[in-house]
């Protein structure tokens, strides 16, 4: 008797690093969490990034979960703020236990809360920011899928340029890290292509008069303006050029690829061009697997999908993909052994082919264009991606 229970103290013992390593992974059940703006300034997005995440969730546990665990999912609201994204961080890791965070939204608030997760082994997992903090500098548990703002700006910018013939390239940002990179991205790509940004404007974030801008790129005659914006500056900047009679080509990053553009700003916005991935899924989309998914998605939440549902819903499909390739024993180090093999193949929505290694982070770096068309956005070009090996 006395032998049996040193054994089973023993076995105790050595169990205490493995069960230290499982956070959040029991028998029957694998706990992530995620941090949206549920009630601040992009409280829309937010909501959008939660549903597709609960879409995707569903599906699995209604297949009987990934290597027989359930999935279960805990969403914080952090309002947009950073030191609030901290406070939803330490409750999902140290009270709920949370093995990963999933699809995190904004650029400050994950800054915040990563330190959080990485002090109790948590894993970062495809946020949703463009940022190049997602994944660099690099650390073994953060993971991004997002072709970053500067990247995807470095491409897409001078390939527009040459198609457009443009003489004259100008930008309007917004004077902050997210306007510099887009900023950035343009310039570098264009000096790339021996071509330049001849003219500059910012506003402060917040503005809604963009007059003395535009009046200045009008009076520049700027035929290309690259646009630093999110969704209203797009909006007023776009609107307050028509009214000058000023036309030149427009183009912006991701952050202002949403169907919010032109379901607000109606008709001026047609002809506007943003980078971007995934589809936006309508749901009278010409493509069956899309319209399809939409529909499902639309009859569940009662209202339509957007590319933020697309963010979430594929967050969760990563995730999915790599806990089960790593088998019945998911652990931190056994999932990240999976990620660092990972091909994810593009899905239903056009996205590009993903590649993870133990040195590469970042799925992919490619971006395509699309543009406003009668009211829609459409998609214009094939996937662009800047080769990493030509450093």
């Amino acid at each position: 008797m006395k032998t049996t229970l040193m054994a089973a103290a023993a076995l105790a013992l050595a169990a205490g690093p493995a069960l230290a390593q499982t956070q959040g992974v029991s028998k029957d059940e694998i706990v992530l969490g995620s941090i949206q703006d549920l009630s601040g300034p992009i409280a829309a997005f937010g909501k959008q990034v939660r549903l597709g995440m609960m879409l995707r969730v569903d599906e699995v546990n209604e297949q009987g979960g990934i290597n027989g665990r359930k999935i279960k999912l805990l969403v914080e609201d952090s309002k947009y703020d950073p030191r609030n994204a901290v406070l939803a961080a330490q409750k999902l890791v140290n009270q709920d236990k949370i093995f990963a965070m999933v699809g995190h939204i904004g650029t400050a608030q994950n800054m915040a809360a990563m330190p959080v997760q990485f002090q109790k082994n948590v894993l970062n997992f495809f946020p949703v920011t463009a940022a190049r903090e997602m994944y660099d500098p690099f650390h073994k548990l953060k993971y991004s899928f997002a072709a970053t703002y500067y990247d995807q700006m470095k491409i897409m910018v001078p390939k527009l340029a040459k198609e457009k013939g443009a003489k004259k390239i100008c930008t309007m940002y917004q004077d902050d890290e997210f306007g510099l990179e887009v900023k950035r991205g343009a310039e570098d790509g264009l000096k790339a292509a021996g071509m330049s940004l001849a003219v500059e404007t910012s506003y402060k974030r917040g503005a809604t008069d963009f007059a003395s801008q535009m009046q200045k790129l009008a009076s520049e005659q700027c035929d290309m303006v690259v646009l630093g914006t999110i969704i209203r500056e797009t909006i007023g900047g776009i609107a307050t050029a028509k009214r000058l009679g000023f036309n030149p080509t427009f183009i912006g990053s991701s952050a202002a690829y949403t169907d919010l553009i032109h379901k607000l700003g109606g008709p001026g916005m047609n002809g506007f061009y943003a980078a971007m991935s995934v589809q936006n899924p309508y749901t009278d989309e010409a493509s069956q697997p899309i319209r399809f998914w939409a529909n499902k998605y639309k009859t569940k939440f009662n209202e339509d999908p957007t590319v933020f549902s697309v963010y979430g819903y594929s967050a969760i499909d990563a995730f999915l993909r790599a806990a089960g390739k790593a088998g019945n024993n998911l652990t931190t180090d056994s999932f990240i052994k999976a990620m660092d093999g990972m091909t994810i193949p593009p899905d239903i929505f056009g996205s590009a082919e993903m590649t993870f290694t133990a040195t590469k982070r970042l799925g992919s770096n490619a971006s395509r264009l699309s543009q406003i068309q009668d009211g829609r956005w459409k998609v214009i070009s094939e996937y662009v991606k800047i080769d990493t090996t030509a450093k």
